[in-house]
């Protein structure tokens, strides 16, 4: 009897192809895309952006027709809001940067639908993430790299459960980018040539400002841009508009490039200072999902990635009381900001990870 996958399917060019490759590997494949907005990419409740909204919906329909597999929808539109637009609002609001693929992917991609699937009567469910799934000699599921190191996602999925690992499959992760392409237009998928989104898939022109400024406006209060020394250098219209390690856009003049250092909302103050301000030989995380074990009981050595598409850094985590944890770094980090993750490495295999709170 076939096993049966269902496919996460977005209406892009690599879930497309997952769905293809895994009924070409003899699987009975079913394909669902999530319903996540209305207001989509243009978040204005105009015609035309629940039209552009759809899109993606219908891609994945003309897939499925091509490929001769059933297709469904879910509708997560409430869910998406409150776990992942209201998060991505209120964190900006309280001085932090969040990652909303980090809060999607374990509680809506890997949490709802999953189980929307397993209610389908599907065996496993699929991805086209570019990271890899390995089971060690033990039976313990292992969270990798992709092959593709410009593509890799890995960082994105640190938060999903040992117990649903087992469930998981990622074709696309002995893949680079470029396979991908080549093997759409080889199987004359509809999709094959379609452009990819880099922003934030319910964030309009990637503007997160314009967000904030409609949707929590009463979190935008005017105050001062301090120097790390206390001078008080400038005006600012609300803590949430800035970011740490930003340079450009502060509106201030000074005798060096001054950078943000930290988002002061108690104080409603931006603090800025030179560039070498700007570096943390440590931090703290809370909130930890570990995949290569249960626990953390002593410092181990580890690679640590302090944002996703950033270089690893080598150093040691330790466990600290109430599940925390301190990263302390061989050389200083860049902009460690806090409500992004950081996920350790051994090699190309995930250890774990957590949300940098100081």
């Amino acid at each position: 009897m076939k096993k049966k996958v269902a496919v996460a399917m977005s209406g892009g060019v690599d879930s497309s192809l997952v769905a293809t490759l895994l009924k070409e590997e003899g699987y009975e494949v079913i394909g669902i895309t999530m319903r996540l907005s209305d207001e989509g990419r243009g978040f204005c409740l105009s015609p035309e952006a629940e039209a552009a909204a759809l899109v993606s919906v219908k891609d994945a329909q003309r897939v499925a027709e091509q490929l001769g597999i059933q297709h469904y929808v879910a509708d997560f539109r409430d869910m998406f809001k409150t776990k992942v637009i209201d998060y991505f609002l209120d964190e900006y609001a309280q001085g932090r940067t969040p990652n909303p693929c980090v809060a999607c992917n374990p509680q809506i991609k890997f949490g709802a639908l999953l189980t929307k699937a397993q209610e389908l009567g599907a065996d496993f469910f699929a991805t086209g993430h570019y990271a890899r799934i390995k089971q060690d000699e033990n039976g313990r599921y292992g969270l990798y790299t992709g092959v593709d190191k410009h593509k890799d996602q890995s960082y994105a999925l640190y938060r999903i459960k040992q117990d649903v690992l087992k469930h998981i499959i990622l074709p696309l992760g002995e893949f680079t980018k470029v396979k991908t392409r080549e093997l759409a237009e080889k199987y004359g998928l509809v999709v094959a040539k379609k452009a990819e989104s880099q922003e934030v898939c319910f964030v309009p022109d990637d503007d997160y400002k314009a967000m904030l400024k409609r949707f929590r406006p009463q979190c935008l209060k005017p105050g001062d841009i301090v120097h790390v020394d206390g001078t008080v250098l400038g005006h600012h219209e609300g803590v949430p508009l800035y970011t740490i390690g930003q340079r450009k856009g502060l509106g201030i003049a000074y005798t060096e490039p001054l950078y943000v250092v930290k988002l002061d909302t108690v104080k409603n103050q931006v603090v800025v200072g030179p560039n070498e301000s700007v570096f943390a030989e440590s931090l703290i995380a809370e909130k930890m999902n570990w995949l290569a074990f249960d626990e953390l009981k002593e410092p181990i050595k580890v690679n640590a990635r302090i944002r996703y598409g950033a270089r690893e850094g080598m150093g040691v985590v330790a466990p600290l009381d109430n599940g925390r944890v301190k990263v302390t770094f061989d050389n200083p980090q860049r902009a460690v900001t806090p409500g992004q993750s950081v996920v350790f490495y051994n090699g190309d295999q995930v250890v774990g990870g957590g949300i940098i709170v100081e």
